[in-house]
């Protein structure tokens, strides 16, 4: 409360409202720049193109956290897709190594019948 003295000569309170805070990041709890500070009551009854910034997670987020979040959804999908490469290079293996071992014992097998044939111990 502060006293002032009017044109008229009076003297009168001036009721000083409290000041506002300014919107704090959800992760890292840094001030949002582009909002203005407001009472959390008043904020409430002001229009969206006041409590954002044009962005996703505009009001809610600072800059670098929605780029580490994108970066972070980024390499998490380049990992799922490096995994599914390595099943797929390890199923292949799988394969060639069975078909080799199966080739070997077709041969052998073959070089048993023959020796059976011609009495060969």
């Amino acid at each position: 409360m502060i006293r002032v003295k009017t044109p008229g000569g009076k003297l009168v309170y001036i009721y000083i409202k409290k000041r506002g805070s300014i919107p704090k990041c959800g992760d890292c709890k840094r001030k949002l720049a582009g909002i203005k500070a407001t009472r959390p009551r008043e904020r409430c009854n002001l229009s969206r193109r006041v409590k954002t910034v044009n962005r996703k997670y505009g009001g809610t987020q600072c800059h670098d956290c929605v780029r580490n979040r994108i970066i972070r959804a980024f390499m998490m999908e380049e990992q799922k897709v490096l995994n599914q490469l390595v099943k797929e290079k390890n199923k292949l293996e799988k394969i060639e190594a069975a078909k080799a071992a199966k080739l070997e014992a077709k041969k052998l097998s073959h070089l048993v019948r023959l020796a059976s044939c011609f009495h060969i111990s």
